[in-house]
C-alpha cells in the first residue's frame, strides 16, 4: 500500500519555509552574477557568508550549548557548503543567472539517485526524471561541438555538492540544533572563502561599491535567512520532498535574470529548461516521503 505524506501544521510550515527559501535563493543568482563584475568569487562568498553568520549570531548564541555532535555536524556541513558555494560562484563568472539556477536545481534528481548508494529505494520515476533532466541539461548547456561550457560545468559540479549538503542537513538538523548548525556552517564557509581569497585573489575594496547591494542581499537574505530556513524546515520535511520545493529556485532565477538583468533564453534553452524542470518534478513521483530512507 502506498504511503502518503501526512499533511500536518508542521509539514505545512516546513513547505512554506522551503518555498520562501527557494524564492530568496532564486533571486540571489542575480546578486551573485552582479557581484562577479566587481570582485572574485571567493571574496564575494567570504563577505556574504561572514555577513550571514553575523546576522544569525544573536539568535544562535541564545540556543543550546555546543556538544560533540554540534561540532561534528557543523564541521561537515561547513566544508560541504564551502565547496558547493565556491564551485557555484566560480561558475557564475562564465554563465547566466537563469542557466545557473536550472543547473543547480539538478540536485533534486541527484538526491534520490545518490540515495540508491546509501540503501534508499528509487523507483522508475526517479530514473525517468533523471533522463529528462539530463536531456534538458544537454539542450541548455552543451555547445555544438559537444562540449559542456566552462561555467555550466562548474555549476553542475556544485549541484553534486549540494546533493550531499541536503542529505547531511537532513541527517543532523533535528539532532544538532538547527540554528547553531546553520551558524557554524556559515562561519566556516566565510573563513575558508576569505582565506582562499587572500591566497588566490586580489583585494580592491575601492571597486566593491557597485556590488554593495549584491553582497547585502546575498549575505542577509540568501545566507542569513535562506540557509537558516532550509535547516529549520528540513527537521519536518523528507529530503526528496525538500529538494523538489527548493528546486523552484530555478524558476525564480530565470524570472529574476529576465526582469533585472535582461537575460533571455533561446528556444533551445527554453526547451532545455522545461525538460530539466519536468525531470526535477517527475523524479519525485511515487516518493513516499520518509519511506524512501
Amino acid at each position: 500500500m502506498h504511503n502518503t505524506r501526512a499533511i500536518t501544521p508542521k509539514a505545512l510550515r516546513a513547505d512554506g519555509l522551503l518555498l520562501l527559501a527557494a524564492l530568496i535563493w532564486g533571486l540571489a543568482f542575480v546578486a551573485q552574477r552582479v557581484g562577479m563584475d566587481y570582485m572574485g568569487p571567493l571574496t564575494f562568498n567570504g563577505l556574504r557568508f561572514a555577513l550571514g553568520s553575523l546576522v544569525l549570531w544573536p539568535v544562535a548564541a541564545r540556543t543550546e550549548g555546543m556538544t560533540r555532535l554540534n561540532w561534528r555536524a557543523g564541521a561537515l556541513s561547513g566544508v560541504i557548503l564551502f565547496l558547493g558555494a565556491a564551485l557555484q560562484q566560480a561558475g557564475m563568472v562564465y554563465t547566466e543567472a537563469g542557466k545557473a539556477g536550472f543547473i543547480t536545481g539538478l540536485y533534486v534528481v541527484l538526491v534520490p539517485l545518490v540515495g540508491v548508494f546509501l540503501g534508499r529505494r528509487s523507483g522508475r520515476a526517479t530514473w525517468l526524471g533523471a533522463c529528462l533532466a539530463l536531456s534538458g541539461l544537454y539542450l541548455l548547456s552543451v555547445t555544438g561541438d559537444f562540449a559542456l561550457q566552462r561555467g555550466d560545468a562548474l555549476v553542475l559540479l556544485s549541484a553534486l555538492v549540494w546533493t550531499f549538503h541536503v542529505l547531511v542537513i537532513d541527517r543532523y538538523a533535528g539532532r544538532a540544533g538547527a540554528l547553531r548548525l546553520a551558524w557554524m556552517q556559515f562561519s566556516l564557509t566565510a573563513a575558508f572563502s576569505l582565506g582562499g581569497a587572500l591566497l588566490f585573489e586580489s583585494f580592491d575594496p575601492r571597486a566593491w561599491g557597485g556590488a554593495l547591494w549584491a553582497v547585502l542581499y546575498a549575505g542577509v537574505f540568501s545566507v542569513g535567512i535562506g540557509y537558516t530556513l532550509q535547516v529549520v524546515a528540513q527537521k519536518d520535511a523528507p529530503p526528496a520532498h525538500a529538494a523538489i520545493l527548493l528546486s523552484l529556485e530555478a524558476v525564480f532565477a530565470v524570472f529574476g535574470g529576465w526582469v533585472l538583468l535582461g537575460e533571455a533564453l533561446t528556444r533551445r534553452g527554453l526547451l532545455g529548461s522545461a525538460l530539466m524542470l519536468a525531470g526535477m518534478w517527475v523524479s519525485q513521483l511515487g516518493s513516499d516521503g520518509r519511506g524512501e530512507r
